[in-house]
Parts: structure tokens; C-alpha cells; sequence
């Protein structure tokens, strides 16, 4: 079988790309693992479909976060991880994925994800968005006056310095252990 330009079909000509790669694409790399994210910015056809491919190390997380567009559907492609979504008047639940799963998160939910096994967390972020959106509760506080963060969350110094004004999707956790900690 020959060959055809991308634009080019057995019955004529398609007016865009109808495949691409996430190789590199887009890809934000962090101590910890990587995003990459396919939409419409680099995707053009994508009008109604966003994704992202996210890669998280032993001992990395999704930061804490939310999407101001849409929901977020997620399917995990290997390892293992716990999601824990925040919606309003305190409520939380965690919840714990491996290979084969499906995550959801309505919109607006702050969530993050740990990877909790020994190996490699790649999961995949989906939304019904022509663009992916998300905002990092670590960037936020950054880009906060000191002052209201301190006197809002009667923090100190210690948490204030480390916040990081760019935004960085995955982080390494202090304290992480492969092994269940003694209860």
C-alpha cells in the first residue's frame, strides 16, 4: 500500500491532519514525571476533545489542582494511584486506580493524584473542551500578596517561600515510602 500525504485520502482530501503524536508535543517536564497535552493549540481538528498523557514516577503527584472548563474523565493505562477530589463544605473522598480504570472529576473539583505503587503512573485526562485548563492551587498561592495568604490560612514562612510562582503539574512528595507505614 502506498503511502499518502496526511491531507490526502483514497476519495479525495481532508481540510486537517486527522492524526498527531503527544511525542513531545506540548510536554511539560518537572522533577517527578511529565505532561503532555493535545488540543486544539497544536491539534487543530480537536474542536470538542482535549487530552492530556500524564506520566507520574515512584514517589510523584499531580499537584493539587482544578479545571475551570469542564469535567475531567481519566483512564489509567499502567501502575497504580489514589485520587482525592475536594468539592465544597469540606467534603473529600479519595479513592484508589489501577491499569484499567476510569477516574472522573466534576468540574471545578480540586483534586490531585499520588502514585502509589513501584512503578511508572501513565493515566490519560480527558475532557469535552476544544482546549485543556487547569489551574495549580500552588501557582495561585504564589501569585497571591504574601500577606493574604499568610493571614487567610495562618501560615508561615516555611510554607510561603516554597511556593513556586511557575506552575510545575507534577511534584515529587516528601515523606513518600513504597511501604505501607505502620498503623
Amino acid at each position: 500500500m502506498k503511502n499518502l500525504p496526511w491531507n490526502q485520502a483514497a476519495y479525495g482530501y481532508v481540510p486537517q491532519p486527522i492524526a498527531t503524536t503527544l511525542a513531545g508535543v506540548n510536554m511539560r517536564l518537572t522533577p517527578g514525571g511529565s505532561v503532555r497535552i493535545a488540543d486544539s493549540s497544536n491539534f487543530p481538528i480537536s474542536k470538542t476533545i482535549a487530552a492530556a498523557l500524564v506520566k507520574l514516577q515512584p514517589g510523584a503527584m499531580r499537584e493539587l489542582h482544578w479545571h475551570p472548563n469542564n469535567d475531567e474523565w481519566q483512564y489509567y493505562l499502567t501502575g497504580q494511584g489514589r485520587m482525592t477530589v475536594f468539592a465544597g463544605n469540606g467534603v473529600a473522598r479519595t479513592f484508589d486506580y489501577r491499569a484499567g480504570d476510569v477516574g472522573y472529576v466534576p468540574f471545578a473539583f480540586g483534586h490531585y493524584i499520588q502514585n502509589t505503587g513501584t512503578e511508572t503512573l501513565w493515566y490519560l485526562e480527558i475532557f469535552k473542551s476544544d482546549r485543556f485548563a487547569d489551574v495549580s492551587l500552588n501557582q495561585w498561592m504564589a501569585l497571591t500578596p504574601r500577606d493574604l495568604v499568610r493571614d487567610n490560612l495562618n501560615v508561615g514562612p516555611e510554607l510561603l517561600d516554597v511556593l513556586r510562582k511557575e506552575k510545575w503539574p507534577v511534584v515529587k512528595y516528601p515523606g513518600f515510602s513504597y511501604y505501607p507505614r505502620n498503623r
